[in-house]
């Protein structure tokens, strides 16, 4: 009923940059939070950052100041600028949203299939 899907990954140099986006469709009334996790290989998957419906956000110490999340509430739609980019940076990068389907529902989380980011040093 609800699809994320993910674009905007690829090979980077370090210090370069690469936006990410995350479109969700399907049954949707409302998106409370939205998230970007990572994972690397061997390591489990961590919290990059995340931004409430109102706006707030919150980030991983590794990537503050390097890193932008965004939305578009209209389009129920993600960003995650990524500058600077370092080589710890590579992981398999997943979109995450709480999402509800009917205005008296509750909110249920959705994943996204990934995008695989890879920094190059």
């Amino acid at each position: 009923q609800v699809q994320l899907v993910e674009s905007g990954g690829g090979l980077v140099q370090a210090g370069g940059s690469l936006r990410l986006s995350c479109a969700a469709s399907g049954r949707i009334f409302s998106i409370n939070v939205m998230g970007w996790y990572r994972q690397a290989p061997g390591k489990l998957r961590e919290l990059v950052a995340a931004i409430f419906s109102g706006g707030s956000t919150n980030y991983a110490d590794s990537v503050k100041g390097r890193f932008t999340i965004s939305r578009d509430n209209a389009k129920n739609t993600m960003y995650l600028q990524m500058n600077s980019l370092k080589p710890e940076d590579t992981a398999v990068y997943y979109c995450n949203a709480d999402v509800r389907i009917k205005s008296n529902g509750p909110d249920t989380s959705h994943w996204g299939q990934g995008t695989q980011v890879t920094v190059s040093s």
